[in-house]
């Protein structure tokens, strides 16, 4: 298991004002007021499929982005298995993973047409654990997972086929494991504990993980690090908090692979009258206090915007990057998808997709370029249950 090790660093919190709060005119429009947006010119041609993960029907679903009409477009549904959940893609885009979270537990592995975006299973993978998040490394060679009841980390290979084998390697962490991704180059791994509220930091050589020194980052107390991603320079990663709906900024050292806390921002108003989060196992019988419940996190290609959704409230935050700071601005929070688990944002930056656990449809939006804001096009049907989005531009010939 992992040692604790505990550091104090400054930040600076950025919170939300009356000024910045919700703005429904702004972020919310209706779908007769859209105005169709050409591609422009330098952008090259692409046809984008969204794929999601229907847990309660045990099916992937997937759709076309269609940007002229601004919708999402029904492609096929395919049966997987029960709690279908989380979902990866591979580097070179040509392979979709699913990890199935009900037993057996394991790896699903699909191509994906690079014409049309039809899945093909090819295979399957054991997991020795319920996986909460999946994520290839940067080669597309090794699928790294992350158990939140397992309290653990894996690395399974990926052979020439695209097919994730069985893991060869699993690792004790912290408390709660959540979400683990690669470094930009590759050279080692981060991995969330959600219950100490700290980054496990290790090397990565070879397929094989060993812990970093120091082995971990910590992050504000109470806060349970769940979601991260890295800023499109690979400087910075933003970790978002799941009991505080907070994003705190580390600058990522590229050489040792480890982390320093820079920066924390407030990402959901206080109007919202919620109370500190915890893990949903340790709420007792009978308390219904609304808590923060923060979900995924995401930033646009471009590094300008960083978007997070809080189930609770049913919202998705909009926040300000400066990228060559690494600080961030709160900007706006609208309402959405009920109870959103997941989301993603297409790789031209212009469109994001929301999925909610207890919704019957996707709901599409316009990322507004000059001010990040969000406004609602068009809603898709989907399955039971829908906790996952990944989107994948392909080339067309």
């Amino acid at each position: 298991m992992l040692q604790r090790s505990f550091i104090s660093l400054p930040f600076v919190v950025t919170a939300p004002t009356v000024d910045t709060l919700r703005d429904d005119e702004a972020f919310a429009r209706t779908l007769s007021t859209v105005q169709e947006r050409p591609m422009s010119p330098a952008e090259p041609a692409l046809d984008t499929v969204v794929y999601v993960a229907n847990a309660g029907d045990g099916t992937i679903g997937s759709y076309r982005l269609d940007r002229q009409h601004e919708a999402l477009v029904p492609l096929a549904t395919i049966e997987a298995a029960e709690n279908v959940m989380p979902l990866a893609v591979s580097p070179n885009r040509r392979y979709l993973y699913a990890a199935i979270r009900s037993d057996p537990l394991r790896v699903l592995s699909y191509r994906i047409d690079a014409s049309t975006g039809e899945l093909t299973a090819l295979g399957s993978g054991a997991l020795y654990g319920s996986m909460a998040y999946i994520a290839t490394d940067r080669t597309g060679r090794y699928l790294l997972a992350a158990s939140y009841g397992g309290n653990l980390v894996s690395v399974s290979p990926i052979d020439a086929n695209g097919v994730a084998g069985d893991a060869t390697q699993t690792l004790g962490t912290g408390s709660r494991a959540h979400a683990i991704q690669a470094t930009p180059d590759n050279h080692h791994v981060i991995a969330t504990n959600l219950g100490d509220d700290q980054l496990a930091q290790f090397y990565f050589a070879d397929g094989a993980l060993a812990p970093n020194e120091p082995a971990v980052a910590e992050t504000a107390a109470g806060s349970g690090p769940r979601h991260f991603v890295f800023s499109p320079s690979g400087r910075f990663v933003y970790v978002l908090g799941e009991f505080d709906a907070t994003v705190t900024t580390f600058a990522l050292d590229a050489d040792s692979g480890t982390l320093s806390r820079v920066g924390i921002c407030q990402g959901l108003p206080e109007s919202h009258g919620l109370a500190p989060g915890m893990p949903r196992e340790e709420i007792p019988d009978g308390d219904d206090t609304p808590r923060i419940w923060a979900a995924d996190l995401h930033i646009t290609p471009d590094g300008r915007y960083l978007y997070l959704s809080e189930r609770t409230s049913s919202t998705l935050s909009t926040l300000r990057v400066s990228p060559e700071t690494g600080e961030l601005h709160f900007v706006g929070n609208q309402p959405t998808v009920q109870q959103p688990r997941g989301f993603g944002i297409d790789p031209a930056g212009r469109y994001l997709v929301a999925a909610g656990e207890l919704s019957d449809h996707l709901s599409l939006y316009r990322i507004e370029s000059a001010s990040g804001g969000l406004t609602h096009v068009s809603d898709a049907a989907t399955g039971r249950k829908t906790n996952w989005v990944e989107i994948v531009a392909l080339e067309r010939p």
